[in-house]
């Protein structure tokens, strides 16, 4: 068992698909002996050599396409995209050709193709470099899409995500970066697709995922010595949607809040709640509600960026409103 902070989880969770499978190999920029603008890759270079670990142009067109031709023809890449805005240079090659060859072959041609990318905002980065995209990646059909919120989640669905025929997007959180978290020892592998009960709870059933997930957990604990008894579940991963982890928890707790970073327009709690109401209304005996940032790009003043985030403080607020 060691303990490690989320950052170090990345490189963590690589060096275990890369040491056990020689066709992975891990592409970006400053990806090498830099060990990434985040280091969250130190020491894979010096381990696994300029073969598996390569550093590339800022170009993210190029590398990420080179990537895609390397995964049809053998190997298993892992695409560092740096900061997930950038998923907007490169999006015609992912949206249109990553997502879609598998199925415009008949199954003939795989793209067994990871791309990781720092999501989020809370950094202080400004409106170009702290977008959450992964309602982006969901509404696009042939991509899978995983949103770790602990160091272990971000080594086992790195390992899910490399060892799946289909491309996947693995979103971390720069904000988490500095969090830590126990690894046990051996093979770590999650399963794609499968939500977490973080903390269980009777009176509400809050879902959410990557950075809003301890924020959840600590709205919980507040709002427990009100006697509120709040359900955490998180969910990992938007494409597959474990959808049935969040109907059994409703039909315990009958109330149902979404919490995410994402702009409120389109995000993917919508698409959660309304299969749930499709799927689960007789088990509501209140309003939906979701709590979402507004629909506006992140601002970069500290104290305008803090007002648009979900925090503990206004998630525990906005709960404690609708229960009455």
């Amino acid at each position: 068992m060691a303990e490690v902070t989320y950052r170090e989880s990345i490189g963590y969770g690589m060096a275990q698909e890369l040491d056990r499978d020689p066709t992975v190999v891990l592409v970006g920029e400053d990806v090498g002996a830099a060990g990434h603008v985040f280091k969250s890759t130190v020491g894979l270079f010096e381990r696994f050599g300029p073969g598996r670990v390569f550093d590339t142009p800022i170009s993210e067109q190029a590398f990420v396409g080179a990537a895609m031709g390397a995964a049809m023809t053998g190997l298993r890449p892992i695409v560092m995209l740096m900061y997930a805005d950038f998923f907007g240079v490169c999006w015609d090659t992912v949206a249109n050709e990553i997502a879609k060859t598998r199925y415009m072959t008949g199954g003939q041609v795989e793209v067994p193709l990871v791309i990781q990318a720092d999501n989020g905002a809370g950094l202080r980065m400004g409106a170009q470099h702290s977008q959450s995209v992964e309602s982006w990646a969901m509404a696009v059909p042939g991509l899978k899409v995983a949103v770790p919120s602990t160091p272990v989640d971000v080594v086992g669905l790195m390992a899910a995500a490399v060892r799946c025929d289909d491309p996947v997007l693995v979103l971390t959180h720069k904000y988490l970066y500095a969090t830590k978290g126990e690894i046990p020892d051996g093979e770590i592998v999650a399963e794609l697709g499968r939500a977490v009960v973080r903390r269980p709870g009777t009176s509400a059933t809050v879902v959410a995922l990557g950075a809003m997930v301890p924020e959840a957990l600590r709205a919980a604990e507040l709002l427990e010595a009100e006697g509120v008894s709040l359900e955490v579940i998180d969910l990992r991963c938007l494409v597959p949607l474990d959808v049935s982890t969040v109907i059994e928890s409703v039909a315990r707790t009958s109330r149902l809040f979404t919490v995410e970073e994402n702009p409120r327009l389109c995000g993917w709690g919508a698409e959660l709640v309304s299969i749930v109401a499709e799927e689960a209304l007789w088990s509501i005996d209140g309003p939906i509600v979701r709590i979402t940032t507004p629909h506006v790009p992140v601002p970069a003043a500290p104290v305008l960026e803090d007002a648009v985030l979900p925090r503990a403080a206004r998630i525990a607020e906005r709960i404690r409103a609708a229960l009455g």
